[in-house]
């Protein structure tokens, strides 16, 4: 049957019927607010690129978390900006680094949220990669037990969730492994399985101070023209014991996101990244774009796409939207 029996408008006629029939619902409970944790005290430097992002202190960084807590945002993950860098990326696993102290002060705070920790060595490293480098090659295999030695010592100062970011293969199994063995059963991996080489990190890599000091990330991050490839990665995740997968970024790769929904039955993450959020904020900036509209309506392709959780930086001005409504 086709116009006149069927009128799609009928649907649309009000607010109250736009509701009843929605497909994708939005909300704050899978929602991950991204935050970036640096030494000293009293420290809280906004981010030039990202308006409302801040490098900060942990005294600083408590704080916004309770007004995270506040706002119903379920978790947060963190990012380290150590005192000091060295050719291995030490400050990564070191007890007493950056990421650790945070982790430790937000449980000493009592704040009821989960804490995600990005597993990688890039800012921790003197030459801005995400693993061990020898005679200017990134080295897979060597960096697998840095990247399993700094989750245990996340994990061991109080982390939920470890989310290894590096892309060497064979890095959740070697994670998993070294967390089972230091009796760290119950703390999970998120595992960036289909990360891509995508120019939308610039931000990122100053809010991290991570950009690699020679060459990129094309040999071990995924080329952006790829999407089956995206498939084989998250599978051998799944197979090495992740318990949740991400794609990352996420307005560009929305049909990756929805063919891993299709195939696999894990948790799906979906990484809002600096690039897009700084694109939005600039064009709002100049009176381009309504802000609320945009990042819910971004928000919601997202999770349209078939992921069920978002890391975004929007996440605060979302979940006030979200009350409001």
């Amino acid at each position: 049957m086709s116009f006149p029996s069927h009128r799609p408008r009928r649907l649309r006629r009000t607010q109250a019927l736009r509701s009843l029939v929605r497909e994708t619902r939005v909300s704050t409970e899978g929602l991950i607010y991204p935050m970036f944790v640096c030494p000293g005290s009293k420290v809280r430097t906004e981010v030039a690129s990202m308006p409302g992002v801040y490098q900060q202190s942990t005294d600083q960084l408590v704080e916004e978390c309770r007004e995270v807590e506040g706002l119903g945002i379920p978790g947060i993950i963190l990012f380290g900006l150590p005192e000091q860098k060295d050719e291995q990326g030490s400050g990564a696993w070191d007890p007493h680094g950056v990421v650790q102290r945070a982790v430790e002060a937000i449980r000493k705070a009592k704040l009821d949220l989960l804490v995600i920790t990005d597993v990688c060595l890039c800012e921790y490293t003197s030459h801005g990669h995400c693993g061990v480098v020898k005679d200017g090659q990134v080295l897979n295999d060597p960096t697998l037990e840095h990247l399993a030695q700094s989750a245990v010592s996340h994990a061991r100062a109080g982390a939920d969730i470890v989310a290894p970011s590096d892309m060497m293969d064979g890095r959740v199994a070697a994670i998993r492994r070294k967390l089972d063995e230091h009796h760290f059963t119950e703390v999970a991996i998120l595992s960036y399985a289909a990360k891509y080489c995508s120019a939308f990190y610039g931000p990122f890599r100053e809010a991290a101070q991570s950009a690699p000091q020679f060459g990129d990330r094309r040999c071990y991050q995924m080329d952006p023209a790829n999407a089956r490839e995206a498939l084989r990665e998250v599978a051998l995740d799944v197979d090495e014991g992740a318990d949740m997968v991400m794609v990352k970024p996420a307005l560009p790769y929305l049909d990756v996101i929805h063919a891993v929904r299709e195939q696999f039955d894990l948790p799906v993450a979906a990484y809002n990244v600096s690039g897009e959020y700084a694109m939005v904020k600039a064009a709002v900036r100049n009176g381009w774009l309504d802000e609320k509209r945009v990042v819910l309506e971004i928000l919601t392709s997202i999770c349209r796409a078939g992921a069920d959780i978002v890391l975004t930086y929007h996440a605060k001005d979302i979940a006030r939207w979200l009350k409001a409504c």
